[in-house]
């Protein structure tokens, strides 16, 4: 009996490194389970990965969810993105098909009530509360400039911070939107240099952040940077060079690599299959997300969506990210945790949970 889990990101373009990360963990999971020997329903079980390529393009994930209905896939893990999840997860949920997204924290998504949703990462509530919190206390912040890609992620995760820092007390100066292909962003940079914000977030990924960066840094601002879990990746410090060493701030779902309950171990047979240099971000979530699904159909006795998604919610399964992992009524993480982390020589370190 064969059990296909299908596993939706970018793989080309510019938000290829973090789709190919995505993809790699569900890899790694599927390999994993197929050297278990395991049977459900008194059937030996081989499982397979199908991995698509939604291009971070809304339109392009819908196509793709249509894809997984008509092929009958047992499961999907994904999307990466925020608008593509968004657009999708109506299709999932129509069909009855499971879906956990291990990156997409536009928390919207899941106020849907869709009965097939699930986040295993903390959503851009957390994720920009968080990171307000740390810039009125650990950065002693007054005033603020906010800039973001008007994805639903990147507006999201900005409204989030926005909110929480004003309630904080900090002066929102500006706040603009850009197109998320956008790479020339002179006149948010002079409007930046005059205002003299003391922190400057961006809600968005890493590759318009980092040039965004390295155009404030050459105008001579001297802003701490500051985004959420789309800049906290190797991708972002490659990527901005130099102008990540010093004065950027990032916020992740979850907790530091070795922090976690199997993380080192389970990176160091990461790097061995895919490479050190692959790794990003989200991998170790995707795995967990892929041993989530086969667990639920362990538990139940059947591959089919219709009946073990119904254990998902509380099936308590302890992963490489996080012990006991269970989820809301509206397929939320219940107790999820964030990392805030600098960038010092270009190596992301954490500062704290």
């Amino acid at each position: 009996m064969t059990v296909v889990i299908g596993s939706a990101a970018p793989l080309s373009g510019a938000q290829a490194a973090f789709g190919t990360d995505n993809t790699d963990g569900v890899r790694m999971a599927i390999d994993d389970l197929n050297k278990r020997d395991i049977q459900i329903g008194g059937h030996r079980v081989v499982w397979r990965l199908d991995a698509q390529d939604d291009k971070a393009d809304p339109s392009r994930a819908v196509q793709v969810a249509r894809r997984f209905v008509a092929e009958h896939v047992n499961g999907v893990i994904g999307h990466l993105n925020s608008s593509c999840t968004a657009a999708a997860a109506p299709i999932y949920a129509s069909a009855g098909i499971p879906e956990i997204t291990p990156s997409a924290s536009d928390p919207k998504i899941a106020q849907h009530g869709y009965r097939s949703f699930y986040r295993i990462i903390a959503n851009d509530y957390a994720i920009g509360a968080g990171l307000a919190l740390y810039a009125q206390k650990g950065l002693k912040a007054k005033t603020a400039a906010i800039v973001d890609d008007g994805t639903d992620y990147g507006s999201s995760i900005a409204q989030a911070f926005a909110r929480v820092a004003k309630s904080l007390g900090i002066q929102i100066l500006d706040q603009e939107s850009v197109n998320p292909t956008a790479t020339k962003f002179e006149e948010i940079v002079d409007k930046i240099g005059r205002l003299e914000p003391d922190v400057v977030f961006y809600g968005g990924m890493a590759p318009q952040a980092s040039t965004l960066l390295q155009q404030m840094r050459r105008q001579g601002s001297k802003a701490r940077f500051l985004g959420g879990d789309g800049i906290c990746t190797p991708e972002f410090a490659k990527l901005a060079g130099t102008a990540a060493n010093s004065n950027v701030i990032c916020a992740e779902g979850g907790v530091p690599m070795a922090r976690m309950p199997s993380g080192s171990a389970w990176k160091d047979r990461f790097d061995a299959q895919f490479g050190a240099s692959t790794f990003q971000l989200y991998a170790p979530y995707a795995y967990d997300a892929t041993m989530l699904l086969a667990q639920a159909m362990i538990e139940t006795g059947s591959v089919s969506p219709q009946i073990y998604r119904h254990a998902i919610r509380h099936i308590g399964y302890d992963g490489v990210t996080k012990s006991n992992i269970q989820f809301n009524s509206d397929g939320e993480l219940v107790d999820p945790a964030i990392t805030i982390s600098s960038f010092p020589g270009g190596h992301k370190t954490a500062l704290s949970r």
